[in-house]
């Protein structure tokens, strides 16, 4: 069984407080961008969980995957079995876009589908957010207002398909832990939660990325390309998530080629 996991981006992300227990309270929009990573799921004879992949690779131990993660979730409520799993990846490592947590939940999907488990989306949602703060929007892949720590959704009518967004990576990975590091509060009213009411011409003075300040500071060449997402005519150009892929959307096709070919650049219509 396959299944082709999308990728998002953070219209505006704005951190509200800190919390007891060490996280952040958010507000954002989180939009599904068909930008897709590949998963592929057979069984296995064995009771252990095989990984192949191909496409951008994912280093470090299966068992830190969180493909790997997904699978012992399910398995260690309803003993599925084994499984084989292969992933070609396409969306970028440490860019913001969510590839991971979207991976992790078409597992999820794929073994409720295949095992007949009849898994709820509620229920999938709260087995999701127990592997990530971006997991459960992936279940219904859907515009969402997210807040609280990202897990709590509220979806909300925005439809962004007239517009083309170009994607781009340049060779930095920013972790979260760094992304957090140092990072100041908002004390400015919030329009996160009204984007869909606000026009997107207005977006640019308006709606903000509270880790953009800090990290385009540590890192200059995450402001140039915004700034040139600008230049060549988007509407609107932000940093997704905490980093580092930076995304313009367009009212007409963007040119290609506009950044250094060592860059990750993806274009495509919304």
């Amino acid at each position: 069984m396959i299944d082709y996991s999308p990728c998002k981006i953070n219209i505006g992300l704005e951190i509200i407080s800190k919390r007891s227990d060490g996280y952040h309270n958010i507000e954002t929009i989180m939009y599904p961008v068909p930008l897709y990573d590949i998963i592929e799921v057979v069984p296995y004879t064995k009771s252990s969980f095989e990984f192949s992949q191909s496409g951008i690779i994912v280093d470090g131990a299966v068992e830190d995957n969180l493909l790997y993660k997904a699978w012992k979730l399910i398995n260690d409520s309803y003993f599925i079995g084994g499984i084989k799993v292969h992933l070609h990846k396409q969306i970028p490592i440490g860019a913001g876009l969510g590839g991971g947590s979207s991976d992790a939940v078409g597992i999820l999907k794929i073994l409720n589908k295949k095992f007949n488990l009849a898994i709820t989306e509620d229920k999938l949602r709260l087995m999701a957010a127990t592997l990530g703060a971006d997991c459960p929007f992936f279940v219904s892949a859907k515009p969402a207002y997210a807040y609280n720590t990202g897990t709590d959704l509220k979806e909300i009518s925005l439809d962004l398909s007239n517009y083309y967004i170009l994607l781009v990576k340049p060779n930095i990975h920013i972790s979260t832990q760094e992304a957090y590091k140092g990072i100041k509060l908002s004390s400015k009213p919030s329009y996160v939660s009204t984007i869909a009411d606000i026009p997107i011409e207005e977006w640019k003075d308006k709606v903000v990325n509270s880790f953009e300040n800090q990290l385009f500071d540590a890192n200059i060449v995450l402001r140039e390309i915004k700034e040139k997402l600008y230049a060549m005519g988007a509407v609107y150009a932000s940093m997704s998530g905490s980093g580092a892929a930076i995304f313009g959307l367009f009212e007409n096709l963007p040119a290609e080629g506009s950044f250094p070919e060592k860059y990750f650049q993806w274009i495509s219509k919304l």
